[in-house]
Formats: C-alpha cells, structure tokens, sequence
C-alpha cells in the first residue's frame, strides 16, 4: 500500500530509467481520464529514449504530435515498486506534467482519494 499527500492534484511521485540514464524523482498527475503513461518531449531528450511515431493527439491544450517509446518506472519514494520496460508515450509538447493514465496504474491499484485527509491511497490489487 502506498499513501501519498493530496493537496490540490493528485500527484505520485515518479523516477525514470533508461539505460544508464534515470531523472530524479518526479511529480506525476493521476490521469483517470489519460489511457497511458504521457511524458513531456525534455524528459525523453535527457533519457535519450528511441521515439517511434505514434499520431496526434486532440488534447485540452490543443492537438499535438504522439511517439512511443520503452522505458522502467518507480513510483514511489519510500516503499517502491519498479515498472521495467513499459511503454508509454511522449508528447511534443513541453508544458504538460507526466500523466499517469490508467494503464498500467489503475489496473494494478484501487485507488482511494481522501481529500479530507489529504491522502491519495493505492491498494495493490491481488491478480488471479
């Protein structure tokens, strides 16, 4: 189970790795409405990550270009749990934040918000 601060958004915090390359920890948006993994072009620059086209996007902030690419995520600071090689996508855009979608976070966890609390909780959900 990890507990996380809520305050205004839902944030996890995030790592990325790449071959020898990893970002320091990261604050990423849970995107209940998002179908994937998003990251921002700078953050695929710095991990030097092999971008495959992947079509455009209608977003809220506009139409923009999509690549996928393969990459291992932690979310987590204290107790962690390691993603290697997902896929995810990288918009062209530079002003989004990392974007959670619900694959592969919200098949893996119940999520609960308590904003009273200023708790976000993921539960690991057992698969059969």
């Amino acid at each position: 189970m990890f507990i996380f601060d809520y305050y205004r958004y839902p944030i996890i915090p995030v790592k990325f790795y790449y071959k020898e390359k990893k970002t320091p920890f990261i604050d990423a948006l849970l995107d209940s409405g998002g179908d994937f993994i998003v990251i921002p072009m700078p953050i695929a620059r710095y991990l030097e990550l092999k971008l495959k086209k992947a079509g455009h996007v209608d977003t809220a902030g506009g139409t923009t270009s999509l690549f996928k690419a393969t990459l291992s995520m932690v979310i987590g600071k204290k107790n962690k749990t390691t993603y290697k090689n997902i896929q995810i996508h990288v918009s062209a855009r530079n002003d989004i934040p990392v974007l959670l979608g619900r694959h592969p976070i919200f098949e893996d966890y119940e999520i609960i918000f308590k904003k009273q609390k200023n708790q976000i909780i993921l539960n690991q959900v057992k698969k059969p």
